[in-house]
């Protein structure tokens, strides 16, 4: 088997310097800010991001440029001979159908574009996977097979701290959001692949930060039947709150889950942007089996 080149987004929260450190490469997010283009990590840090958030910018997310794409991978493929691309949700972004029709025009049997339906640290989890995968022998056309396959055992549940930007994102009426912020409601979303929902309304951040466990330890339970092997369960956590907020929610998982190495990173920009600053989240995924790629 020949050596294959894993790429990822930064939807994915794997830094630049992450991704040179696991050996996979990361295409930057683009976003217009007030008409200007901006980068995800590049120039375009989490702090920047929100404070122009939060002071009314007009904010636009984007799509890598499809040349950008192409150059990538083709200098990929002077050194590796097949590539893996794990691009962010289709039920979020275009950017995987484009990327998709660019394989197929051009790449045929080189380049792989997984539909594997997932943002942010559960599309992380991915990535490793597909890392091993490699490791373990597999060719880029079983990895995009098995993740696509594995694509929906996944779920995020986020605590959102404002209805501001769902309003402004359309996601929810100003009637809707009207009532809620007077009521001081604290919306529970989930994603499950395809796009961000509805899940529970709660009165306080406490109320719906417990809600987000007990619906982890009921995906355990009921919908990936690991109450017998919680080992199997891979938990990790988001946030797009200030640095206390956040380890303090990351204590709450740990506690929550002592046997897990939970894993965090800042909620990716294309999500936060939608949601706002203040909220925390938590995933639950199930762990690669030992037995697969292995022949």
């Amino acid at each position: 088997m020949g050596r294959i080149a894993i790429v990822t987004d930064s939807n994915s929260g794997i830094t630049q310097e992450q991704g040179k450190e696991l050996g996979v490469s990361v295409i930057p997010m683009p976003f217009y800010i007030d008409d200007k283009l901006y980068f995800e990590g590049i120039n375009l840090t989490q702090e920047e991001f929100y404070h122009k958030l939060e002071h009314d910018a007009k904010i636009s997310t984007s799509m890598p440029a499809p040349g950008d794409v192409i150059d990538l991978w083709k200098r990929l493929l002077q050194d590796h001979d097949q590539v893996v691309y794990i691009p962010m949700s289709s039920g979020l972004s275009s950017s995987f159908q484009t990327a998709r029709m660019l394989a197929e025009d051009e790449f045929e049997g080189k380049v792989f574009v997984v539909n594997n339906q997932r943002i942010s640290v559960t599309q992380r989890q991915s990535v490793l996977d597909a890392l091993e995968l490699a490791r373990r022998g597999m060719d880029a056309a079983r990895i995009q097979q098995y993740l696509e396959k594995t694509r929906f055992d996944s779920s995020i549940y986020i605590t959102v701290d404002t209805l501001v930007y769902l309003k402004r994102g359309g996601r929810i009426t100003p009637a809707a959001a009207a009532i809620g912020t007077l009521l001081r409601i604290k919306p529970v979303l989930q994603i499950q692949g395809e796009k961000l929902d509805s899940y529970a309304k709660c009165r306080t951040m406490r109320h719906a930060q417990e809600t987000m466990l007990a619906a982890v330890d009921k995906d355990l339970r009921e919908r990936f039947g690991l109450a017998d092997h919680p080992e199997d369960a891979v938990i990790a956590g988001a946030y797009t709150c200030g640095p206390e907020e956040a380890a303090k929610w990351m204590n709450e998982v740990r506690a929550a889950y002592p046997s897990h190495d939970v894993h965090f990173d800042p909620l990716s920009l294309s999500v936060a942007c939608h949601i706002g600053a203040g909220s925390t989240a938590v995933t639950i995924s199930k762990r690669l089996p030992d037995d697969v790629g292995i022949s």
